[in-house]
């Protein structure tokens, strides 16, 4: 009897393990919002940091892991111009098969740029030069391919090239063209077959990704475009609301301004939506409403210089925002800002942190600083709380967006991805 309330109590622990252990099946993870609901995460770690549990080598870049079924999927780049989808063994970093495909060209700070999105049997990726392909994981051959700039117009690439993380949406793959042609574009996720294109957006190029935010409990996609300029001789950039089904345009925005704006979208709820950026752009607040006539209004909320992000979007946690906010003409480091603007703290560059990849877990940020060093920080709008920090990563710049999966960190740098032990032993899924 005993032995069988033993056996109980082992199952439901792990039954309680399984229920916050969740896949990070794209960007910014299950929700493209850089949280996780996984608890048990450390709370110190020894002086040297976290156990690395194996390391794997990479081209030099910027694209974040994808982790479903105990694999790990990352888009690669190497020098001579060729993109390479890797799948790795989460258990042990070993690479099971690879996907390789030319894409010459050149563009500043070169590498890899964004981050697999993997959803059922396919995965998706979009390389620099706009080759938006969906690759089988069991064949590991590719379903379809586009490019989503030259298919729409695109004339010459984008300084930074094409930085787009495939968004799925029921039956559709979106992204984001900005081409004459088309500012958005959605395909049949299975097929590839082109479902919608809206009109071109009002702006210039830039490198942010569509997301999603809740209005009256209607989804709406959201896409920034770039200004001309920057800081108050900035114009012509915009914040668009569309149909995800249709790519009809809703609703604009075009009081805020960002010559190259980066981070997504955020969704504050109540409709409300947070837009950061760098160079002088920082960050507004508006609020969406449907009228009664079925269109819909946009209230500027807000606008703040002192908070912003470059590359990596805001999390949101109890009604307060954490970006890193280190720029070309300042360093402000993590900032800190209330759900009504106010900025509560920055480190500035005691401790900085510029550009790095960010998740919140079990009410702690883990957060890349964008250089050598991983920090464990409770998020407190009281001031800027570190549990713990070890270098880690080779130096240079480290900006690429980070996964947690079943307790298990990944990070990476220039030329390695790396495997850390962060929370407690939940059980493996390999082979899900």
């Amino acid at each position: 009897m005993r032995a069988a309330i033993r056996l109980i109590g082992v199952m439901v622990a792990l039954s309680v393990a399984w229920a916050f252990a969740e896949d990070w099946p794209g960007y910014y993870g299950p929700r493209r919002d850089g949280t996780s609901p996984e608890k048990g995460i450390l709370r110190t770690w020894p002086k040297e940091g976290p156990k690395v549990l194996w390391t794997a080598p990479l081209g030099k870049g910027y694209g974040g892991p994808a982790v479903v079924g105990g694999k790990v999927y990352l888009l690669d780049r190497n020098d001579t111009g060729t993109d390479t989808l890797r799948c790795l063994d989460f258990i042990n970093g070993r690479e099971l098969w690879n996907f390789a495909y030319a894409a010459p060209g050149k563009f500043d700070h070169a590498g890899s740029r964004t981050t697999p999105t993997v959803d059922g049997n396919n995965v998706y990726t979009c390389g620099p030069l706009g080759d938006l392909y969906c690759v089988n994981t069991a064949t590991h051959k590719p379903v379809w391919h586009k490019n989503v700039w030259q298919d729409f117009g695109g004339g010459g690439l984008p300084t930074w090239a094409i930085t787009q993380n495939p968004l799925i949406y029921r039956d559709l793959l979106i992204v984001a063209s900005q081409t004459p042609q088309a500012g958005v574009v959605a395909y049949d996720k299975l097929s590839g077959e082109l479902k919608w294109k809206s009109p071109a957006l009002s702006g210039r190029v830039g490198y942010v990704s569509p997301s999603l935010v809740k209005v009256g409990g209607e989804d709406h996609l959201v896409m920034i475009t770039a200004s001309g300029g920057f800081g108050r001789t900035a114009s012509g950039g915009s914040v668009n609301g569309l149909d995800p089904l249709t790519g009809r345009i809703l609703w604009t925005y075009g009081n805020w301004q960002c010559g190259i704006p980066v981070p997504h979208a955020v969704d504050a709820g109540e409709g409300r939506v947070l837009i950061t950026g760098g160079y002088r752009a920082g960050a507004a607040m508006i609020k969406v409403q449907k009228k009664a006539d079925g269109s819909y209004s946009v209230t500027e909320l807000f606008k703040n210089a002192d908070f912003g992000a470059h590359t990596q979007p805001p999390l949101v946690y109890r009604d307060h925002f954490y970006a890193q906010y280190t720029i070309n003409e300042r360093s402000d480091g993590l900032v800190c800002m209330t759900m009504g603007g106010e900025v509560k703290w920055k480190t500035g560059d005691e401790p900085p942190f510029n550009k790095g990849g960010m998740v919140l877990a079990d009410g702690l940020l883990l957060a890349v600083d964008g250089n050598t060093t991983l920090y464990l920080i409770e998020p407190d709008p009281a001031g800027f709380k570190r549990l713990a920090s070890a270098e880690l990563l080779a130096a240079g710049e480290n900006w690429a967006p980070i996964a947690l999966v079943d307790g298990k960190l990944l990070i990476r740098d220039q030329t390695q991805l790396k495997c850390l032990a962060v929370g407690q032993q939940v059980p493996s899924r390999r082979g899900q």
